[in-house]
């Protein structure tokens, strides 16, 4: 343990030693002034902002092509994408609490331990494929299961059967991201999730809608529709964890963490990981699972109500995702200062991600309330039946509520991530599940016969409320101020 004003060394980038963000602007009381606590989660988050900024630019995009391609293929994929995520959210979520675990062992100066620990959540993320297979082959039954229409079902199954391929890639990076995030080389994440973005979106292209016959060889791509947008995203997953690997096996990283010298399984090392990561991912569950219940009973109103919704939770994404970057950045540093520092010097970083948070949310707030036409028009280029067209003017609508729950979901959000940073994440899971239980149980009670839609977009915008509520008190009350995970 250090003192709190006393500056700390990590190292680079480059490998060089560098002074941390505690040092500039001390305040009387030896913690670094707020302007400097949001330049240094500024730092941290702002290249994991344009990391989740280009997944969810690429989602848009993925159902924006689909839109074109057919509207059925675009409901089909948000109802489809949604229960992918409800799958693989227990193992991602596990192995999401990586970078703030790394992040507590930089504070507490034990960098040789990080490759050992790495190590463990690769192991976690492999066991999961049996799990993965399972649910592909019950794919089709899951949707009838839901009420989904007979239409929309054989699109939805082809969909998540072939993510499904994808899911452990998709933990895996999750899982090595962590390394990255926890020693704060969060460069590292932004440039390789934009080139599988870019990566992304060049497949969508090619793989939804087909390539011609070439004029030389005179082979054709055909056009693939729903299919082609899962192979893409699938590719996408693997890129990223194969561009992670290749870059923790450079030479530099082997002395100072013993990446490769780590490789074995260390079984108190996967119960820690488990014990904080469980509720962490039974959290994304619940999260998720309460989201797509909501999701899929306005699927059950028909294919209008719920391309709607996909259109206005599109633009939603797009501004809560780049959230999940404050939010991992929160982690990260509360992890590490918890241990490092002591509370005084973590809370200034919460306070200071709450108001990055705050300016980010408010500002996506006053675009959704002062320009929705303008939103809506990107889709009124694709649409091409009446259907979507119908669906684009209950779209416009949707986003109001959006704009009404958008600042509060950041303030959740990144409370919650504070919160599981310094290892209170069974109260996280408690109180996501009490908040997500209480909202379908009133949805469902007072599900009105008529005007269901907007019944259940009240529904989410109370969910969110009860979310950020529940977290703020919890953080109130500084039982964290006590918590370690190493």
């Amino acid at each position: 343990m250090t003192d709190a004003g006393t500056p700390q060394t990590r190292l680079s980038d480059s490998g060089m030693p560098v002074m941390s963000s505690s040092e500039p602007l001390p305040t009387p009381d030896g913690q670094p002034s707020m302007m400097a606590a949001i330049a240094e989660v500024f730092r941290v988050a702002l290249p994991l902002m344009i990391s989740t900024g280009t997944f969810s630019l690429v989602l848009f995009a993925d159902r924006t092509f689909l839109l074109s391609y057919d509207g059925a293929s675009m409901s089909a994929a948000m109802a489809g994408g949604n229960l992918f995520w409800v799958l693989v959210c227990l193992p991602v979520g596990i192995v999401s609490m990586t970078g703030a675990i790394v992040g507590q062992y930089v504070g507490a100066h034990q960098p040789e331990r990080i490759g050992r620990f790495l190590w463990q959540s690769v192991w976690i993320s492999l066991a999961f494929a049996p799990m993965f297979a399972f649910f592909a082959a019950i794919a089709p039954w899951l949707f009838h299961a839901t009420g989904q229409p007979d239409s929309l079902v054989s699109l939805e199954s082809t969909y998540l059967r072939l993510l499904l391929i994808g899911a452990v890639g998709n933990v895996l990076e999750t899982a090595l991201s962590g390394f990255f995030s926890g020693t704060e080389r969060t460069s590292v994440i932004m440039w390789v999730s934009i080139a599988s973005g870019v990566l992304n979106v060049v497949l969508d292209i090619v793989l939804i809608f087909g390539l011609p016959a070439d004029p030389f060889f005179g082979w054709a791509l055909p056009a693939m529709g729903i299919a082609g947008a899962a192979i893409a995203s699938v590719i996408a997953f693997w890129f990223k964890a194969a561009v992670y690997i290749a870059l923790l096996l450079r030479p530099r990283h082997q002395e100072q963490y013993q990446l490769i010298r780590g490789w074995g399984i260390d079984w108190p090392m996967i119960r820690n990981l488990i014990y904080f990561g469980v509720p962490t991912g039974l959290m994304y569950v619940t999260e998720a699972g309460g989201f797509t219940v909501m999701v899929l009973r306005i699927g059950t109103y028909g294919d209008i109500p719920l391309r709607a919704t996909t259109m206005a939770i599109n633009f939603n994404m797009v501004a809560f995702i780049p959230l999940i970057g404050v939010s991992i950045a929160a982690s990260v540093l509360m992890g590490r200062y918890l241990v490092e520092s002591g509370p005084q010097r973590a809370l200034r970083n919460v306070h200071a991600a709450l108001v990055i948070g705050f300016v980010y949310s408010a500002t996506w707030m006053a675009a959704y309330l002062l320009f929705p036409d303008w939103m809506m028009s990107l889709y009124e280029h694709s649409a091409t039946d009446p259907e979507s067209v119908q669906a684009i003017a209950l779209a416009r609508n949707l986003l109001k509520y959006v704009a009404v729950y958008v600042v509060l979901d950041a303030a959740q959000l990144i409370l919650a991530g504070s919160l599981r940073g310094a290892g209170d994440t069974w109260f996280v899971l408690a109180g996501g599940v009490t908040a997500s239980i209480v909202a379908l149980a009133i949805g469902f009670w007072g599900e009105p016969d008529q005007a269901g839609l907007h019944w259940w977009w009240t529904i989410i915008t109370v969910w969110v409320w009860m979310l950020a509520t529940t977290m703020a008190v919890r953080f109130m009350q500084g039982k964290w101020k006590t918590m370690r995970m190493v």
